[in-house]
């Protein structure tokens, strides 16, 4: 017998029970749909958790601290930052060096007319800026590149321009100041006093004030090559990114004008080491990593060595756990549902086994192979399985359609009630369908279910595989009937 003969006949017995089939295919139906949606808004709730940690910080980006309850822990210098490059999965490691002692303001405009108190600005290494995710509205990253000693490339905020304010104008006037504002529309109103790609920055260094209290300062041009994304989860994008060796140059200059190497930079720190000496550090620096699983291996890497570090891994980790336990309550009744459908399945082929035993026996007669007999069943078995996993995974798919435009449906129902007098107590915009299911809490952040083509493939497959299993018992009891027996069978 053919595996053709085996599929036409299979067919042809679920075909002649459409009542019994059909009943036991909702079943299965039933425990598909309830697991797909179930793990369908597990999937959702991490991927919606992932978005807004992402605005809060990156969430592929460890922030190492230098302090260390152990007195042998190395400094957090140069060295200790290209050890960090070093490690597996990671694509870049800098401090983010602001000299925050340095009196320094940033001219623009004839006569120095807009002035900025240069105190947003920070030093990276600039090898690590566009792995940092930090994006580019126009021009181009930093390339290390000197430009002359009074020259610093620098890359720029979108809208750090509108932290200049124009000193022609006294203090209690509005129009001193400038604002970022927009329309309805998203369509900027007041646009900064300057284009800053175009007009000519100077920083001021202001290092010491004579007897007449007047500036005594040094004079460098900031060339602006980058304007970068706002994107306040990234340090540095709001206002001005310069090369570290610039930075640590501006730091050392203003040092000696000023008279006073004494004073500490903003992001360096002195510590003791463990010959007693002080060693010379940074206080922090940032480590970024390739992907988001791999967060947790390095951080504990850097642990290990004896700094104390901070990222959204663990944020990440306890609502996920949330989410799972979630998942794991809903899931077990969706289980129970399948595990029901799969006593459907072994009851009914049972019962065809036993209006079909006469077959059985004339099959066994005619020199038909118990193999055959066996898969003929498992066959029929999987069929209803594989039958109620495409049922299910489409209505999967409709109930994940109808959830993540529920609010949207409600909405619209509400505004047409209110609109015929009809008075409706009930805030549609606040609604969290996902509330619903224990995975609330993010309304209005992304779909409430999302179900990847990879979800469907393995439910199709778990359903058939349910239906196979479930049929294996009926079958051997198929194959064990007597022949002789079976033809006496009335």
């Amino acid at each position: 017998m053919k595996i053709s003969d085996l599929l036409k006949l299979s067919t042809d017995n679920l075909r002649r029970r459409k009542g019994r089939t059909a009943l036991t295919v909702i079943g299965v139906v039933v425990g598909t749909c309830a697991i797909v949606v179930m793990i369908s808004l597990g999937i959702a709730t991490n991927r919606r958790t992932d978005e807004m940690l992402s605005t809060w910080s990156d969430l592929t980006q460890i922030q190492v601290f230098s302090y260390s309850e152990n007195p042998d822990t190395p400094a957090l210098d140069d060295k200790m930052v290209a050890q960090f490059k070093e490690m597996e999965n990671v694509v870049a490691a800098t401090p983010l060096y602001n000299f925050q002692s340095m009196n320094a303001n940033v001219v623009a405009g004839k006569k120095d007319r807009y002035s900025m108190y240069m105190y947003n600005a920070v030093g990276m290494d600039v090898d690590a800026i566009e792995p940092m995710g930090i994006e580019l509205v126009s021009g181009s990253y930093l390339t290390g590149q000197s430009l002359g000693r009074n020259k610093i490339p620098v890359l720029v905020g979108e809208d750090t321009a509108y932290q200049f304010e124009d000193t022609k104008k006294s203090y209690r006037n509005p129009d001193r100041y400038r604002w970022k504002e927009t329309d309805e529309n998203g369509n900027v109103i007041k646009q900064p006093f300057f284009d800053i790609t175009k007009e000519t920055l100077t920083m001021q260094m202001i290092y010491e004030y004579d007897d007449q209290g007047n500036p005594k300062m040094r004079e460098y041009e900031l060339v602006v090559v980058g304007v970068m994304k706002t994107d306040y989860s990234k340090r540095g994008t709001e206002g001005i990114i310069m090369n570290i060796a610039d930075m640590k140059r501006l730091e050392e200059e203003y040092k000696k004008l000023s008279k006073n190497s004494g004073m500490g930079g903003g992001s360096v720190v002195m510590y003791g080491g463990s010959s007693g000496t002080k060693v010379k550090g940074y206080d922090q620096v940032y480590v970024k990593v390739d992907d988001v699983n791999h967060v947790g291996a390095v951080e504990q890497m850097i642990k290990d060595i004896g700094y104390q570090t901070s990222s959204m891994t663990q944020y990440r980790e306890d609502m996920q756990k949330q989410v799972a336990s979630g998942q794991m309550m809903l899931g077990g009744l969706a289980a129970v549902s399948l595990l029901v459908a799969a006593l459907n399945i072994a009851n009914t082929m049972t019962m065809a086994i036993y209006e079909r035993t006469k077959e059985i026996g004339v099959m066994k007669v005619l020199g038909c192979k118990l193999s055959k007999i066996r898969q003929m069943f498992l066959i029929e078995s999987g069929t209803i399985g594989f039958i109620g996993g495409v049922i299910g995974c489409l209505f999967s798919v409709l109930i994940s359609f109808v959830l993540n435009n529920f609010t949207v449906w409600m909405q619209a129902i509400t505004g047409w009630l209110m609109s015929i007098g009809v008075q409706v107590n009930f805030d549609a915009s606040s609604f969290d369908v996902g509330a619903l299911f224990g995975m609330g809490g993010m309304g209005g952040i992304g779909n409430i279910s999302d179900i990847p083509a990879w979800l469907l493939l393995m439910a199709l497959i778990f359903a058939t595989v349910v239906g196979l299993l479930s049929g294996i018992a009926p079958a051997n009891r198929a194959v064990k009937i007597s022949a002789l027996e079976a033809i006496r069978h009335e």
